[in-house]
């Protein structure tokens, strides 16, 4: 009896390893498919059906609808020579993919993959974490049963019948879904038309092509130019100093001068003169498109990316005016908006009180900037592009003396976290912020050679697990205010108060209005006098403000 048991051991083992079943290369896409459907779409459930048993009709129309739909695009691109490697790389891309957006609440359209490819390799090792291992370890079971199947020949005129008939039973099926609940499908995709952008694989698949697409390989063409007859009528006094400070995932919910029951800006709110904008609405929910949608003309209200991406920004429309820019960076770069302009990149430095070797605190901004100003020549703008309150690590956003709400979450997996943790530590990203403005305007004050002014706008705000969101970057149209809505303040010296005929009263009552991104880029070019036929006085925050004398 002993010695049976290990023969018949040995006999499971040979089974399991002759089990190869044959299958047509559509019965495996099928089931390709109702894989996807069933195991790595939670997110889109979630997101689309509330109350599954009293929506049975819709769910079952749904997964009709989902599975065709996968079916359809794995059997237009596969055959048997290239179907295991495309499916294997779709299983894991789409483990990745499902554990994200369910982890973080993130929508796979195409301004997130342009972050994601666009992902430096801080950021991305900020975002892998050990439970990345759960979703994948769980993928190699359908890979490996994958690459048992055998994929049964057929001569091409069969084949390319079968393949046909089944693209056309998948499209029937689909369609047959759509009919089943059409009503449900309407109410749907009309008032949640981005969930679509929750269906993977197909979701960043979709994105990805029209990334790609937008963006052929090849050398970068040149910004094409605007602004060209930008010129400077400021012709007296000092030259003036502005320092554009750009924040990053600060939101205005969180910011102590617009009223928060936490004062997260207590250095700020003891300058004189500081001036708070509350209600300042971001271009986009990402830096990938807030930056250069800012820092151009066209802006979120005319929105066209391939427009402003294919365009010039500010910083080029100053140096036509000559205007002397500066960009230095503590994050991922300028995202072309300083395309060819001088850029000082300061998160690789090797700063030992300020730098821990992977990132740089944001007081290294500020590190050497007196030597970049040096001689003075005319006026000039420097841009500080902060790491700020980027997510999800930031209790690193900080140095310890900062650390005042406690306790923090101190693991990137937010998910794990309680909610008032996540927010402490994000809180005290905004003390160090307030700190750094602070510092920033005690710069500005010891400039004798220079009027100074300072601008201080967030490019996007950040979701602390409200709704279930963290971070940011869900599509605009159905991002919420956490996302969209940013701090904004100003200061400027006595001197540039004379020299630009502000009037101070004016500009604060201006600033308990609304107010966006689309005010800066004519906004500074009217703070410079700078005269350029793409200026548009209506949206220059300063234009109503200023002595008719100083008014371009």
């Amino acid at each position: 009896m002993a010695g049976a048991m290990p023969a018949k051991a040995a006999a499971a083992t040979t089974t399991w390893w002759q089990w190869r079943p044959q299958i047509s290369g559509e019965s495996l896409v099928l089931l390709s498919a109702l894989y996807f459907s069933l195991f790595s779409n939670g997110a889109f459930w979630h997101a689309a059906i509330a109350h599954p048993l009293a929506q049975w009709r819709f769910v079952l129309s749904l997964f009709l609808v989902v599975t065709a739909l996968h079916a359809l695009l794995l059997g237009l691109v596969t055959n048997r020579w290239i179907a295991k490697p495309l499916l294997t790389a779709l299983l894991l891309a789409t483990a990745v993919a499902s554990h994200y957006m369910s982890a973080y609440g993130v929508y796979l359209d195409a301004d997130m993959l342009r972050n994601v490819l666009h992902t430096d390799s801080k950021e991305s090792g900020e975002l892998l974490s050990p439970r990345l291992l759960i979703p994948l370890a769980w993928s190699l079971l359908p890979i490996v049963l994958l690459w048992r199947v055998r994929l049964r020949r057929r001569r091409w005129p069969r084949a390319l019948a079968a393949r046909a008939g089944f693209l056309l039973a998948m499209a029937l099926v689909a369609a047959c879904g759509v009919m089943l609940s059409s009503q449900d499908f309407s109410t749907l995709f009309r008032s949640q038309r981005e969930v679509r952008y929750l269906v993977a694989p197909a979701n960043y698949v979709v994105s990805l092509s029209n990334v790609l697409l937008s963006s052929p390989p090849g050398p970068k063409k040149a910004l094409l130019p605007i602004g060209l007859d930008a010129r400077q009528a400021h012709e007296t006094g000092k030259p003036r100093l502005l320092l554009l400070v750009v924040g990053e995932t600060a939101r205005a919910r969180n910011w102590g001068l617009n009223g928060y029951a936490r004062q997260t800006t207590p250095e700020l709110a003891r300058i004189p003169g500081l001036i708070n904008f509350p209600q300042v609405t971001a271009c986009g929910s990402s830096t990938e498109v807030s930056l250069p949608c800012m820092f151009s003309p066209y802006g979120r209200r005319d929105y066209d990316e391939g427009r402003i991406r294919d365009h010039q920004s500010l910083l080029h429309v100053l140096d036509h005016a000559g205007i002397a820019t500066l960009w230095r960076d503590n994050q991922s770069g300028c995202k072309g908006v300083c395309d060819k302009l001088p850029i000082e990149r300061l998160d690789d430095a090797r700063d030992t009180e300020l730098c821990n070797g992977k990132r740089c605190l944001d007081g290294i901004l500020l590190k050497g900037l007196q030597a970049q100003l040096s001689p003075v020549k005319g006026d000039r703008v420097v841009v500080l592009h902060q790491l700020g309150n980027h997510g999800p690590n930031y209790f690193e956003r900080y140095p310890p003396a900062f650390k005042r709400f406690t306790p923090t979450c101190d693991n990137p997996e937010l998910g794990r976290c309680e909610r008032e943790h996540i927010v402490n530590a994000y809180d005290n990203a905004l003390l160090y912020t307030d700190h750094v403005l602070a510092q920033a305007i005690g710069f500005l004050r010891q400039q004798t050679a220079y009027d100074t002014a300072l601008i201080y706008v967030s490019d996007h705000g950040e979701s602390l697990g409200e709704k279930g969101l963290f971070l940011h970057g869900v599509p605009y149209a159905i991002a919420p205010q956490e996302q969209t809505r940013v701090p904004m303040v100003m200061w400027f010296s006595p001197g540039f108060i004379g020299d630009s005929g502000l009037d101070l009263d004016c500009l604060r009552r201006r600033a308990a209005q609304p107010a966006s991104h689309d005010n800066l880029f004519p906004s500074v070019l009217g703070l410079l006098q700078v005269r350029t036929e793409v200026y548009r006085p209506a949206d220059d925050l300063f234009a109503a403000c200023r002595a008719p004398a100083w008014t371009g």
